[in-house]
């Protein structure tokens, strides 16, 4: 077993703020606004990911820093009204959780307030930043690349089950960058002859009646898009495909530590690592402006043997050479 290393961020210097602007002395208490989509995502592994690295940078919850966590249970329409109110705290820095739909309500919300964005599939495409190398005055983060790397979800299952030409795709419409996806894998699938059946999910509770309509259509497989439903709804989807011995292909680890079949997407613990580090630099005075956006370059494609062997499907040696993790 083999598993790249997560390289390639792209990185550069931050200027910072005029001295008394964002300057603090020591021992000040910093106040993190953090908000999410999804509930599950305070104690999902990204977030412990983010609040260790933080430790790790020397701050500690209710010693030096403080959090306020707030979650639209999976209400996108709650959002902005949830970050205006976070905004009224005035926080030192404001960190939207997974999903493009956090971020533009953080930045709707505040034009002062530095922000940092954990994962978005599209910054530019999605109008957070008018570009990657300089973002917008009070706004940084981390991009995904979700809408280039499904397309690479499409190839994988061209060589997992080459003779279907009917494939699956559950996705959330009310979230951009799933959208956005679904442009680029029907152009791959118009290139590759392959045919589409699109399931829109709005809400966790249709998951199952859209798996099944899904293979209703004849789709012989399922391509799963991420954002914060879809993820909530990992162990489901998982439990469904299984029970359906429905081979998936999703775009985050923890659909296969939920007993999903593979995944191939960037490491998204990595990624809210890095938000705690911009964290990190801002507090210290940087200028959310002069910090790039970062773009990891490096993907990790796992495969679960176990839900291969339950479904019933033979993965091709192909495949297995270059997978970064197999789980027995």
């Amino acid at each position: 077993m083999k598993r790249r290393e997560f390289l390639g961020l792209v990185s550069g210097a931050a200027a910072v703020w005029p001295m008394g602007a964002r300057a603090r002395v020591s021992g000040q208490l910093y106040r993190i606004a953090y908000l999410a989509l999804t509930s599950g995502e305070k104690n999902n592994p990204q977030m412990k990911a983010f609040t260790q690295r933080l430790e790790e940078l020397g701050y500690v919850e209710g010693k030096n820093i403080t959090i306020d966590y707030r979650s639209a249970e999976g209400r996108s329409e709650q959002l902005f009204t949830l970050a205006a109110e976070m905004v009224r705290d005035k926080p030192d820095v404001f960190v939207a959780g997974f999903g493009t739909l956090t971020a533009q309500a953080a930045k709707t919300a505040t034009k002062d307030i530095p922000i940092v964005f954990t994962s978005v599939g599209d910054p530019v495409g999605s109008h957070l930043v008018a570009n990657l190398a300089r973002p917008d005055e009070n706004i940084t983060g981390l991009a995904s690349q979700s809408t280039e790397t499904v397309t690479k979800r499409l190839e994988i299952f061209e060589k997992l089950l080459p003779s279907q030409s009917i494939i699956a795709v559950l996705l959330n419409p009310g979230a951009p960058a799933p959208v956005q996806a679904l442009k680029e894998i029907r152009t791959a699938a118009e290139k590759g002859g392959v045919r589409l059946e699109v399931l829109e999910v709005n809400a966790v509770s249709q998951v199952p009646e859209k798996i099944e309509a899904g293979i209703r259509a004849g789709g012989s497989g399922l391509l799963v898009t991420e954002d914060p439903l879809t993820l909530a709804a990992r162990q489901q989807i998982s439990d469904l495909c299984v029970q359906y011995r429905l081979p998936a292909v999703y775009g985050d680890r923890e659909f296969v530590r939920a007993g999903g079949l593979m995944s191939y997407g960037t490491d998204r613990q990595q990624l809210f690592r890095r938000a705690a580090e911009f964290v990190d630099k801002l507090l210290k005075g940087a200028k959310p402006s002069a910090i790039p956006i970062e773009q990891p370059t490096k993907f990790e494609l796992i495969i679960n043997m176990k839900a291969a062997k339950l479904i019933g499907l033979k993965i091709p040696d192909s495949i297995l050479a270059i997978a970064d993790e197999v789980i027995e």
